[in-house]
């Protein structure tokens, strides 16, 4: 480990998502082999709030980053610190993650060898359960002066690396290094420039096996790194193992963010029906469980996804991948509730209910309860299942922009509905205000949506469209 140039880094940021949040402190070690020469270390404006968790954290408030240089203004300068040097930090993913993607929105291309010394503390200490920082620092006799701040953190790391040539020798800890630095073994079925080009912006990737059979289609937000840890030489997944054994080609397709590799994926899973993708196959099954008390059905229904009122969806409950799951769903609040089988349509006829039979029931199937009390307890019982309203007053394009592509893309968006993607403003406006296809509400568009809209990047522009054709005509 000490035979190379190494840069000991640590950051601390605004949060825990690398395309979203911002670095507010960088602080590194730099050694020589083995020879510490030099220390860098600097605040940094992040361009926005730091939230209060992070502060009292870090101890790093917005005061302290307002008149600190953006990480454009140290960029260049950073760059050449760290290029050529093995980049050595701790859960390295996150502190490589903020910095490519640092150095991204710049069009800067960095891509390191990189050393995590939770993987190095975990190899050369398999007996140990826990290998963060702190617990590193107790079980090796570390110091840190001002634990979580960049500087001092990086030279725990530097102290750590030292320490355990001291142990163990410099042979063992070699030997653990190597194999943690070693590059992914190809799986015999691609030829050796397979990974060649793979950019490491957001998009998806496709593997293909013998009769060029889809295998699986994942995506991800660095689509080279994600691709290399399928071959990495750390012990994986029997799923990775399986693909690297039948794999011949892979293909990978480009998004502008994150929403549009979500959507991508799910497409691609349903068309190709891949070997190894579980979820987010064709759904031919799809339904919704249906129930107005007043104006509507008295038990709840099982209809179809296209019987769904995307206008007003706050009577449907839930989308199911079929009738057998949507039935067990009912029958599983029913247990937990209390609720009668009858009345929450599980059960035709009348007198008592199988589960008031089973004590499970308050009965108002023969009139010890009323219908009013079981309807509110129902109520109550499916609203973590009621569909979402759309949050906006209609049609809206969400566009994304990769500055190190410059990729942009707008997905043109309806009532929890994909209705496609264009690549300008211009395409948004002349082309797609006359189109009527009507929107096909999808289960897993719909879970992509909604959980994208609860932490949606605030670089991701909406765009609100007029619609000069009504919904649904």
């Amino acid at each position: 480990m000490l035979d190379r140039p190494l840069v000991f880094l640590d950051i601390e940021t605004t949060g825990a998502t690398a395309h979203y949040d911002r670095i507010t402190e960088i602080g590194l070690v730099e050694v020589d082999c083995g020879r510490h020469v030099g220390e860098w270390s600097s605040l940094i404006n992040p361009e926005m709030r730091i939230p209060l968790s992070i502060q009292t954290l870090t101890g790093i408030t917005d005061a302290m980053v307002a008149n600190a240089p953006t990480f454009s203004d140290l960029a260049e300068a950073l760059y050449d610190r760290l290029e050529g040097k093995v980049l050595v930090a701790h859960n390295a993913r996150f502190d490589y993650g903020f910095l490519r993607n640092e150095f991204r929105r710049l069009g800067l291309r960095y891509q390191p060898t990189v050393l995590c010394t939770v993987k190095l503390s975990r190899r050369l200490f398999p007996q140990h359960r826990r290998h963060n920082l702190d617990s590193l620092i107790e079980r090796h006799g570390l110091s840190c002066n001002g634990r979580h701040r960049a500087l001092a953190d990086a030279r725990v790391l530097w102290d750590f690396t030292r320490q355990i040539h001291l142990d163990l020798g410099q042979e063992t800890v070699r030997c653990a290094v190597e194999n943690l630095l070693k590059r992914p073994a190809l799986p015999p079925g691609l030829p050796a420039n397979a990974l060649d080009g793979i950019p490491e912006g957001p998009g998806v990737y496709v593997f293909y096996g013998g009769s060029d059979t889809a295998l699986y289609v994942g995506k991800s937000n660095s689509l080279r790194s994600r691709v290399m840890s399928h071959f990495s030489s750390e012990p994986g997944a029997a799923r990775d193992m399986r693909i690297s054994q039948e794999i011949t080609r892979l293909e990978w397709i480009q998004t502008a963010g994150e929403l549009g590799a979500l959507i991508k994926q799910a497409q691609l899973v349903k068309r190709l029906a891949p070997i190894h993708n579980r979820q987010l196959r064709r759904d031919s099954e799809l339904c919704a469980i249906h129930w107005e008390p007043v104006n509507g059905p008295k038990t709840p229904q099982l209809v179809s996804v296209a019987e769904v009122n995307l206008l007003e969806p706050q009577s449907f409950y839930g989308m199911f991948r079929s009738r057998r799951v949507a039935m067990n769903a009912l029958r599983a609040i029913a247990d937990e509730h209390g609720l009668c089988h009858i009345g929450i349509g599980l059960q035709e006829g009348n007198g008592p209910c199988l589960a008031y039979q089973l004590k499970r029931c308050r009965g108002v199937c023969i009139g010890q309860e009323s219908a009013m009390s079981h309807s509110m307890r129902l109520m109550q019982a499916l609203h973590s299942l009621r569909l979402q309203a759309w949050p906006f007053p209609g049609r809206i394009g969400m566009r994304e922009h990769d500055p190190h592509s410059k990729r942009t893309e707008i997905h043109v968006l309806d009532r929890w509905c994909y209705l496609g993607t264009l690549n300008s403003q211009m395409d948004l406006f002349d082309g797609w205000q006359s189109r009527t296809e009507d929107p096909s509400l999808d289960l897993d568009t719909y879970r992509i949506l909604t959980r994208y809209f609860k932490s949606r990047p605030r670089n991701v522009e909406i765009v609100h469209l007029p619609e000069t054709v009504p919904f649904g005509e």
